[in-house]
């Protein structure tokens, strides 16, 4: 059994060994909520690397249960987005009831951000060129979004957390720029490393952002009964909507 953490305590399924991710996570997070990692290793950022994963996710998900953890986060939204929307819904629900702790996946805590900030029609970045942004935009479609576009970086998989935020905003700022008229901005991803650039993009482009770390503190936050704001990183954690 884990140490207790007065706040709570979540177990979060990681998709890769690269840092950076985690530790934002845990610095977001308010004094009192625990964290237990374990770890998957994705490499290629592949549709068939994705499709191929929910079994291996599952064990995880077995191995925090064993632990005692009062919320059990599976990250990494793609393998669950090539499930569906629905699809994912289903699996989220079997677990919870075999494991008896609550669940809640990397793309449902994106869903529920986009709908608490009231974005309905939104461009979406990301750092996949591949047939992985065809998944994410269907998967939104069918939770109910108008997806104007989901723009990839043409980044190696393994290279993405050496891409200057700058460079990030850029991409997200160009994409935005072509679709005026979206409601907000979604960041797919927590490979790349840019929270400092997220208020940036508010203030600047005058619409939400939803990025997964901040997405991902929020949510925990959410069911863990914890609601603690946090300026600098976006509306999200500053309004705690």
């Amino acid at each position: 059994m884990v140490f207790a953490s007065w706040r709570g305590v979540v177990g979060v399924v990681k998709p890769t060994h690269r840092p950076g991710s985690l530790e934002e996570f845990i610095r977001l997070l308010p004094e009192g909520v625990g964290v237990v990692p374990v770890y998957l290793n994705f490499k290629r950022g592949t549709e068939d690397e994705f499709r191929a994963a929910l079994s291996a996710v599952e064990e995880k998900v077995s191995e925090l249960a064993k632990e005692g953890v009062d919320l059990i986060h599976p990250e990494g939204a793609p393998p669950f987005m090539v499930q569906g929307y629905k699809g994912e819904e289903k699996i989220v629900r079997e677990w919870e009831s075999k494991y008896k702790i609550p669940m809640v996946t990397a793309a449902q805590t994106q869903v529920e951000a986009l709908r608490a900030l009231h974005i309905k029609r939104f461009v979406g970045v990301t750092y996949f060129v591949n047939s992985v942004n065809d998944i994410t935009t269907r998967y939104f479609h069918e939770a109910g979004f108008d997806v104007l576009a989901m723009e990839g970086m043409p980044v190696a998989f393994e290279d993405v957390g050496r891409l200057a935020s700058q460079e990030i905003y850029a991409h997200a700022r160009r994409a935005f720029l072509k679709h005026p008229t979206a409601e907000g901005i979604y960041m797919l991803g927590t490979g790349w490393r840019c929270l400092d650039i997220i208020r940036l993009l508010e203030e600047d482009l005058q619409v939400p952002v939803v990025h997964a770390v901040p997405a991902r503190v929020w949510s925990v936050q959410k069911r863990l009964h914890v609601r603690q704001r946090t300026r600098g990183f976006g509306k999200l954690l500053e309004e705690m909507p």
